[in-house]
Formats: structure tokens, C-alpha cells, sequence
């Protein structure tokens, strides 16, 4: 029940970077000497060399443009061959679910000049995932769910699966694999060209949610989705490597438990091409072993194991540069840098090939928010961390071998939230900076000295701005239960402590989102139709236990199998004390959130009615039982064990608590929190006797802007309701 958020992925060249990412989003994509970059720029692709920004044209409009045609192709991304004479060109691209990556490909031989289109054989848009060789001699690819091979000189394709359906899934994911777990990219070449490792997923016994289509046309359809709900199995896996000249499969022997089921979420060649590195994750995602696995016999061993009681945080908690492929070698392959929130904190560790020893890289009480880059010859792994303030992000860097102190690279007098995309040799980074009182800013930077060279942008902007100059502002309330949350604050224009004002709450609650952000635009309400400040209101968010908020693991896994109970009573506790302040008016108190926000909504509004006089609820789920099993079970447990969790966490079980005003708010054509949630809380909430308002919006997802007009009816919808229920303005006390 997360918001879908878009993974920041740096997507870096072949043979000028460490890694190669095969698919959007774009982002900075560096030369292997981490001296200059590549981009696509008015429809051309250039480099530049730094710091001087010396720019060459690789890739003109002319070389671009298709014979017989008057305009070059676009370029929604790019990557080069290993010899770095061959452009592959991504365009033409399409969603599946969250991301466009179905699209179309181009070849440009930059020794030739030859533009060539790839798959022609297939669908327009229908290519996925397409990547050279090692070689640089053909591409492999993923269309209608399997994986073939296409030799750049001659065009022969050669399929590698075959009989791939919805239902049975070469090379990609399904749906829940994509959500969770962030997989999309589901195939590897060998790092001699001759094979190829991929995942195959069996959605055969996956039930189908049905999904209504009432709208398109006179007579309505159904569009089924494979998606398993808390409780049951996950589609099974299996990992093969394929011979690209036989074309035969040889799969790996991966144990699992035949009733339950597991995931592997990470699958990388080991830094070699006769075997794989694979994570395997048991059904509860509480055990995670790392296995190598032989491609000539199939067999599989464990070389590092984890256990927790909750469970195991996944890759793009903590390294979302690899969502699309990687893994973290270091001392050619002999070892390889791992997070684990063992000790407390999550941290970095150097582990040996084979398991045996680990050595912690980053030590202290703090935790790694993300990896930024990492410098093996230089002798330093970059990442974000922020020990003193949960609100804020820095970069730090500290030496590969575990023998240093974490070093803070951002300036000290830059307080807020800091992005950097560090060269590979850590030598220079685009870095970017806002606050919740300086607008975004970017500037180019050298490392480790953090001298801009392009401009002092970001002190600039600092030197314009000052707290002063925005109305909101940080805080730290303490619940009566002793737990101290981090919130912020907007206070209305033209504040008057002797008057008392709405409070409207935004929440969210849950482990896939961090609300107090010390960034600009934190406290602005994308909803409202209007300016919450100017008319009055006092607009609050708190990060309850629970959030991703990098204050340690039990701050954030003591929501474990309470999702709907914990992260609620803190929200509850807090705005408690926070009404016991003059200038609020406890007789409009309104709460407000979309997603896991708007289930946090529904349960405010029923558990602690006394409190919350107005709710608005946005594609919420109301019933846990009917969310995905990877996301409800990781949190939660299973049902089978402890069903009593996931019914007491549930709105609908509370439904019959409502007292105030509630809008609640669905789009019918949501694949992530889908309609039936509405439609079960809907009878509940009649069965009960309750009045309430629900808008439907027809065939819209979990975002709820598809169709002409809909975000701004979803806008005035929001707004008018929040002014008729919780009026605006000061009232005297």
C-alpha cells in the first residue's frame, strides 16, 4: 500500500563505468575515468569533459536521422557497446504498470554511420530490457515474455524461451515482483557473451484479480492481473542460464519450501561466467541466504546467511542505483560490500567470496541511508547518512577497508537534503540541495575538497534565503507513552496565538514512507486547491514509529504484525498532545492521506474518533487481507499464523467506530490497492449504519490521473470537502 515512488537510478555506460543498467529512468551516465559524462541533449547525444565542461557532439541529429526519413530518432535513453563503438537507442517507449519499459531500439555504428532498427520482427514497442552483448556483436532482448538473441551484423534471431504468456514469465516479472520487490529487468549476460542467466516466473497458480473495464466500451471487460493477495503462495521461480548457440536452458537447483514458497529477488553473475550469485529469501522475508550457484551442474551453495526476527530490508533501501542489475564486487570478485541491520544500524560490510569473514566498513550509531559510489582503487565507498537529524541527508565517505570514521563531505553550514551522483573515481559529483526554505539547486562539485566549479550555486541560494521566510517549522512532540516523533508545522498567515485554529493532519504511517523531510515543499498540499496558510489552517505531519527514518532498526521494525495498530496509536498520542495547544481548535481536526495514508486515515477516523472530527481517504486499503503478499506479509507475518494481526491492523474491522465526516475516495481501476477494498468497506460501513461520501472515479489507478479533468475534479473534490466539514480561519478562543 506504498505511494509508487520513482527510483532516482543512475544509468551508466558499459565500458565507461562500473555497471550497466538496462532500462529508465535516465540519470548521469559517467566515463569510465569518472572525468566527463554523457547525456542526451536536444536531440543529440554529447559528452562533456570536467571541469572545464568541454563539450563533443557523439551522436548528431544527422546520424540520428533513419534513410528515407526527415527526422532523427528521439532518445529516451542510451548505452554504448563495450568498445564503445555502438550506441544502442531506447525510444518509443510504453508503460508496464509503473515504468516505460517496453519500447523500441536503434543501433548507431559510430564508425559507419550506420542507423539500424532492432526486433523488427516484433510489435512496435514491444522490446524490453535490451542490452549488447559483451562482444558487442548482438543484443538480447525480452518481447511478449521471452528472451531472444539478434546478431547486429546479419539480423538472425534466435529465441531463447519459448511459450512465454502472462502466465508463464522468461526474462521479466510479474506483478508483484515488479511492485516489492523493484525486479523488472529479469535477464544477465555472461560476462564471456556465451550465456545468458535468467529468471522464469510460474503465475500459473497465481488467482487473477479481475479487473472491471466498465467505461471503454458498450460492453464492459475484464482486465486480470496475477496478483497474490496476504496468504497466498507467491508465484514460483526458477533461475536458467541459456546457451545462446543451443539455445538450451540448464536450470539451478534453488531449495524452497513447495507449500510456502520463496523469492529471489537478486540474481548477478559471480563476477565470473561459470557461476551465479543468487538471494534467496524465505516466504516471510525473515531469512536471507546468499547462494553461488555452478551453471554446469546446477548445483547451489549458501555462503552467507541471515536471520531476523521482523525482517530483511531489500536493495533499494539501500542501494537503489542496482534496481536494474549489479552487484557490489571488490578485490576482483574475491569479496563484496553487503548491508545488514545486525548490529542495531544499518551498515556496510566487506564479505569474502565464500562467506567466511566480513569485515564492518561503516561504524557508528547511524545508518546508511543509500550507497552513493564507490571508489575501489581510491579505497572509499560514498553513501548518505544523517546521525544527528532523521529529517536531513548528507554525503559521507569512508575507506573500503573498515579502518576509517565515517567523514562528512557536505559543508556544515548547508543544513537540509543533499542528492549527489558521484564519478566513479569520486573525483567530481552533480550535487543537489534543497530546504524547506531554499528552493531545489544544483551545482558541480569536486570531491573530497566539495569545491563547486560552475558556480556556488547552493551557497548562493542559501545566502538569499533564511528560515524567516517560510511559516513552517520542525518540531519534536513526546507522546504520553514516552515516544518522541519528528513533525513539522505550517502555521497560518498572519499566525495569532490568542485565536484557535483548524489542524488538519497529513499522514502516511508506514514503512514506505518518510513524510518530515527538511526539504523544499514539504509542507505544501499537492490537494488543496488554494493556500491552506492564506485561509487559515494549521497543517501538520508527524513520522511515526515504523517510517523509514534513519534512526536505527527498532525505531523502524517495532511496527512488525502491528501495522494498523502501532503506527496509528503514535499518530493518535502525538496529535493529542499537539491539541493540547491554545491555538488549536479541537473541534476541527481533520486527517488526510493517500495510499498507506489513506488507510492510516480510515483508521484514525475509527479507532480515535474522539480526536479526528474529518477525514479524507485516498486509495486505501481497508481490508489487509487484500494486498499483496511480498509487501502485507513482509510487515506483517503470514495469516495463517497470526490472521488476528491483520484483521485487528484493518479499518473495515473498525468501521462500525465512525463518528465524523469521512470522504473516501477510489479510483475502480487501481492494480495496487484494488476497488474491492472500497466496495468491502463500503458494505461495512452500511451494514453499520454510517453516512458517509465516496467518489469513484472510473477506470483511474492508484494515481488517479488518468482522463481529461481528473486532477483537477480530484482537486476541487479535496478542497470543498475540507472547507464545508473543517471550515478555514481563526476562531476566538
Amino acid at each position: 500500500m506504498k505511494m509508487n515512488k520513482l527510483l532516482l537510478l543512475t544509468l551508466l555506460l558499459a565500458t565507461c563505468v562500473r555497471i550497466i543498467h538496462a532500462q529508465p529512468p535516465h540519470g548521469y551516465k559517467w566515463t569510465k575515468d569518472g572525468n566527463g559524462y554523457f547525456a542526451a541533449e536536444n536531440g543529440e547525444i554529447v559528452r562533456y569533459e570536467l571541469p572545464a565542461f568541454i563539450k563533443t557532439v557523439i551522436a548528431s541529429k544527422e546520424k540520428l536521422t533513419p534513410a528515407g526519413e526527415n527526422n532523427p530518432i528521439s532518445i529516451r535513453n542510451f548505452f554504448f557497446s563495450n568498445d564503445n563503438t555502438q550506441v544502442l537507442i531506447y525510444n518509443n517507449s510504453k508503460k508496464v504498470w509503473r515504468y516505460d519499459t517496453r519500447g523500441d531500439y536503434w543501433i548507431l555504428n559510430l564508425t559507419t554511420g550506420s542507423l539500424k532498427k532492432m526486433g523488427k520482427q516484433f510489435p512496435a514497442s514491444s522490446l524490453m530490457f535490451a542490452k549488447f552483448s559483451p562482444d558487442g556483436r548482438k543484443l538480447a532482448y525480452v518481447s511478449n515474455y521471452n528472451i531472444y538473441v539478434e546478431d547486429i551484423a546479419t539480423g538472425k534471431v534466435t529465441a531463447l524461451t519459448s511459450g512465454g504468456t502472462r502466465k508463464k514469465i522468461n526474462g521479466t516479472f510479474d506483478w508483484a515482483y515488479e511492485e516489492e520487490f523493484f525486479c523488472r529487468d529479469g535477464f544477465r549476460w555472461s560476462p564471456d557473451g556465451r550465456k545468458i542467466a535468467y529468471w522464469q516466473i510460474d503465475a500459473s497458480r497465481t488467482k487473477d484479480y479481475l479487473m472491471i473495464n466498465n467505461t471503454d466500451s458498450i460492453y464492459p471487460f475484464v482486465k486480470p492481473v496475477e496478483y497474490p493477495v496476504a496468504g497466498e503462495a507467491p508465484s514460483p521461480f526458477r533461475i536458467g542460464v541459456a546457451d545462446i548457440t543451443t539455445a538450451n536452458t540448464k536450470w539451478m537447483n534453488i531449495p524452497t519450501d513447495p507449500v510456502l514458497q520463496s523469492y529471489v529477488p537478486r540474481m548477478e553473475w559471480a563476477a565470473n561466467s561459470h557461476e551465479l550469485i543468487v538471494q534467496h529469501l524465505n516466504r516471510k522475508q525473515n531469512e536471507s541466504n546468499l547462494l553461488v550457484c555452478n551453471i554446469a551442474t546446477g548445483a547451489s551453495n549458501a555462503i552467507y546467511s541471515e536471520k531476523e526476527k521482523t525482517w530483511i530490508d531489500i536493495l533499494p533501501l539501500w542501494d537503489d542505483d542496482y534496481a536494474y542489475g549489479g552487484w557490489d564486487w571488490l578485490n576482483n570478485g574475491k569479496e563484496f560490500l553487503w548491508a545488514s541491520e545486525k548490529d542495531g544500524w544499518r551498515h556496510l560490510y566487506r564479505v569474502s567470496r565464500d562467506g567466511q569473514k566480513e569485515t564492518l566498513v561503516t561504524k557508528g550509531n547511524y545508518d546508511v541511508m543509500d550507497i552513493s559510489s564507490i571508489d575501489e582503487p581510491g579505497g572509499y565507498v560514498y553513501f548518505f547518512a544523517s546521525p544527528d537529524n532523521a529529517t536531513q541527508k548528507y554525503l559521507y565517505r569512508t575507506k573500503l577497508d573498515g579502518t576509517g570514521t565515517a567523514e562528512r563531505l557536505t559543508p556544515m553550514n548547508q543544513p537540509g537534503t543533499h542528492d549527489y551522483e558521484v564519478s566513479p573515481t569520486g573525483h567530481f559529483a552533480i550535487h543537489s540541495f534543497s530546504n524547506y526554505y531554499t528552493r531545489p539547486v544544483e551545482e558541480w562539485v569536486s570531491l573530497p575538497d566539495h569545491k563547486a566549479f560552475n558556480g556556488d550555486n547552493v551557497n548562493n541560494a542559501l545566502a538569499k534565503t533564511s528560515p524567516a521566510q517560510s511559516n513552517l517549522n520542525f518540531f519534536k512532540v513526546k507522546t504520553a507513552e514516552g515516544v518522541e516523533m519528528d513533525a513539522w508545522m505550517v502555521k497560518p498567515n498572519h499566525f495569532d496565538s490568542t485565536k484557535k485554529y483548524p489542524v488538519v493532519f497529513y499522514v502516511y504511517t508506514e514503512p514506505w514512507g518518510q513524510n518530515v523531510k527538511d526539504q523544499y515543499g514539504v509542507g505544501h498540499n499537492f490537494l488543496f486547491n488554494g493556500n491552506m496558510s492564506e485561509e487559515g489552517y494549521i497543517y501538520i505531519s508527524i513520522d511515526n514509529r515504523g517510517t523509514p527514518v534513519p534512526k536505527g532498526r527498532e525505531w523502524r521494525k517495532s511496527v512488525y504484525r502491528k501495522i494498523g495498530q502501532v503506527n496509528i496509536r503514535d499518530q493518535a498520542l502525538a496529535a493529542k498532545e499537539i491539541l493540547k495547544w491554545p491555538f488549536t481548535d479541537t473541534s476541527r481536526v481533520a486527517v488526510w492521506g493517500w495510499s498507506g495514508g489513506g488507510s492510516a486515515t480510515l483508521n484514525l477516523m475509527f479507532q480515535y474518533p474522539e480526536i479526528y472530527k474529518t477525514g479524507i481517504a485516498v486509495a486505501g486499503v481497508g481490508n489487509q487481507l487484500t494486498y499483496d503478499n511480498i509487501y502485507q506479509e513482509r510487515y506483517m507475518g503470514l495469516p495463517q499464523e497470526n490472521r488476528e494481526d491483520f484483521v485487528n491492523g484493518s479499518p473495515i474491522t473498525h468501521a462500525k467506530n465512525l463518528k465524523g465526516h469521512l470522504l473516501y475516495i477510489h479510483g475502480t481501476g487501481d492494480d495496487n490497492v484494488h476497488y474491492n477494498n472500497a466496495e468491502m468497506l463500503i458494505n461495512e460501513l452500511i451494514a453499520n449504519g454510517k453516512q458517509f461520501q465516496l467518489m469513484s472515479y472510473p477506470n483511474r489507478s492508484h494515481g488517479i490521473f488518468e482522463g481529461k479533468g481528473t486532477t483537477a475534479h480530484l482537486s476541487h473534490l479535496y478542497t470543498d470537502y475540507l472547507r464545508m466539514y473543517c471550515p478555514p480561519g481563526p476562531g476566538a478562543r
